[in-house]
Parts: C-alpha cells; sequence; structure tokens
C-alpha cells in the first residue's frame, strides 16, 4: 500500500489565505451555534449519572487515537497520510453528530453534552494526542527499516493549542454565555445560526475543494478505503467499548456515533496554519485523508443513524 500512496506525499493543494480565514470564521460560527444548544442541565446529568460520559469521552479522547495508531502500523501508509489519520483522530467530535444521534434514536442530552466536552478538551487533548501518538509513529517508521528518516515532530505545540482554543473554546464559551444570560434571545436565534453556519462550512469546503477539484478527484480513491477502515474502526470503538460497560442501547448508539464523527474541519484548519505547519511541509497526504473524512463521515452516520432508526429501542 505503501507505494502506491508516495504519489499523494508531493501533492500541493492550492487554499488561499483568505479562503482558510473564511474556513476558521465558520468552524467557529458553527461551534458557536453548538454552544447555544447546550445547557447547564446538560452537565448536570452528567454530574447525577456520569458513567455514559465518561466512557463517551474515554473511547473519543483516549481510545481512537490510540487504536488510530495500531491501524496506522497495519496499513502502513506513507507518513503523511499516517499523520492526517492521526490528526483526524487527535481532533474533538464532529458538529453534525448531535443531529446524527437524534435521527439514530440516540441519547441527544448525552451527545450534546459529550460534543461539549470534547470540545473544550480538545483545546488540551488535540496538541497532546497528535504530538504523542505522532512522535511514537515517526520512532517507530525509523526504527523498522524505512526508506528515509523522518524528523521528529516539531509543530508548535503552543501554537496548535492557541489555534484550537481559539476556533473552539471561545465560540463555546461566548455561546454557553448568551444561552445562559439569554435564554429568549437564544431559543429565536438558535436554529437559524445553526443551519446558516453549517450551510456557510459547506460552502466554504465546496469553495476550497473546487480549488483543487483536479488533485482531489485524482487522488481520493487512494485514500478511500482508509478512511472506510479508520472511520468504521471509530464507530466501532465507541460502540463496543460502551457495549463492554453495559451502557443502555441508545447511548451504545451515541457514543458510537460521537466516536465516528470527528471535527476533521479543525484538522484542516490546523494543518493549513503556517504557523503551525511550515508552507514548505508537503501535506497532501494529510489533506486529503482530513478532506475525505469530512465527507466520508457524513455518508457513513447518516447510513448508520437511517438504520437504528429502524430499529427502535423497546424500554
Amino acid at each position: 500500500m505503501n507505494n502506491s500512496l508516495e504519489v499523494l506525499d508531493h501533492v500541493r493543494l492550492n487554499f488561499s489565505s483568505s479562503g482558510l480565514v473564511f474556513l476558521n470564521i465558520a468552524l467557529a460560527f458553527i461551534m458557536f451555534g453548538v454552544a447555544l444548544g447546550i445547557k447547564v442541565e446538560h452537565f448536570k446529568d452528567i454530574v447525577k449519572n456520569p458513567k455514559s460520559a465518561i466512557v463517551g469521552f474515554v473511547s473519543q479522547a483516549f481510545l481512537l487515537p490510540a487504536f488510530t495508531f495500531l491501524l496506522v502500523l497495519l496499513l502502513n501508509p506513507t507518513p503523511t497520510v499516517a499523520l492526517g489519520m492521526i490528526l483526524v483522530a487527535a481532533c474533538p467530535g464532529g458538529n453534525i453528530s448531535n443531529f446524527i444521534s437524534s435521527m439514530a434514536g440516540g441519547n441527544v442530552a448525552l451527545s450534546v453534552s459529550l460534543t461539549a466536552a470534547s470540545t473544550m478538551a480538545a483545546i488540551f487533548f488535540t496538541p497532546f494526542n497528535f504530538a504523542l501518538w505522532g512522535n511514537f509513529y515517526i520512532d517507530f517508521y525509523n526504527a523498522h527499516g524505512a526508506q528515509g528518516l523522518l524528523r521528529p515532530l516539531e509543530i508548535d505545540k503552543a501554537q496548535m493549542f492557541q489555534t484550537v482554543f481559539i476556533l473552539l473554546g471561545i465560540p463555546v464559551i461566548i455561546g454557553l454565555f448568551i444561552s445562559k444570560k439569554f435564554p429568549k434571545l437564544t431559543e429565536k436565534i438558535k436554529k437559524p445560526i445553526n443551519q446558516g453556519s453549517l450551510l456557510f462550512f459547506v460552502l466554504m469546503v465546496i469553495a476550497m475543494l473546487s480549488a483543487n477539484f483536479s488533485q482531489f478527484t485524482s487522488y481520493v480513491h487512494l485514500v478511500f478505503f482508509i478512511v472506510l477502515l479508520h472511520n468504521g474502526l471509530a464507530l466501532a470503538t465507541g460502540y463496543f467499548f460502551s457495549r463492554i460497560n453495559k451502557l443502555s442501547i441508545i447511548d451504545q448508539r451515541t457514543i458510537s456515533i460521537e466516536t465516528g464523527i470527528q471535527n476533521s474541519g479543525l484538522a484542516l484548519a490546523l494543518m493549513f496554519n503556517p504557523k503551525i505547519f511550515p508552507p514548505e511541509m508537503e501535506l497532501g497526504g494529510m489533506a486529503i485523508i482530513a478532506a475525505w473524512w469530512g465527507i466520508w463521515h457524513i455518508i457513513s452516520g447518516l447510513t448508520i443513524a437511517w438504520y437504528w432508526s429502524r430499529k427502535p429501542v423497546i424500554a
């Protein structure tokens, strides 16, 4: 598999600085909309019944990055593809997970709580997991006779921390404040902001993909099954870990979706931040993994939600 993917390491994608600014704004706006739907009661529910929330958080913040590392060793892709997989796994849950959980007959309050918790924790866990597992991968790659040694990851962790905080932390804090202080206003603006921000984000992704459409269509087939396996691993991790812990069926569904729907938009925003990943780095494999993940997890999430919606939970 490694040889066929080598071409990706030299693919250069065309993302303008203005386009990346708008992508970051769209991502922050989405997280603001997510925060408007979070209520203090959600966190109170976690305190009263913490088991499901703890299982969901462990699944996403600890197990998925670790299992992704093992999958990377098994598949043996090229370094940029491997690091792209690790970066996606290090990101928090995606913004559409709450909608998909609702469709699947899951626990929406748990879904919202996990999205909020993983988003705020991502300020620490995203840089930490990417640096930890990324360096483990590079050490393994260099120790097993691979062609050419890889340098240790030298990304600016403080800059990544700052970027995640700006894109996720600040919008969520502002959204929580407005939701708490202005509940009537929040009810009026919540739905249009969520719909508008998601539409804005989709349009931005389409615009950025259209500028790289030929590269994307030329190479996406190389990572199609890698992303399928990786996303399947994420969904299965959440489902079986919650099942092992004897959670209810609706919580199993919810944690499966929360672990399988990743914020790949954040991964793209991070990898194209020149202060984190210098422009001279060839990130084609990373970018195509993150871009295709962003499309595929919607397809897989909606598919599993449709399947589960046809199998109602019998109390």
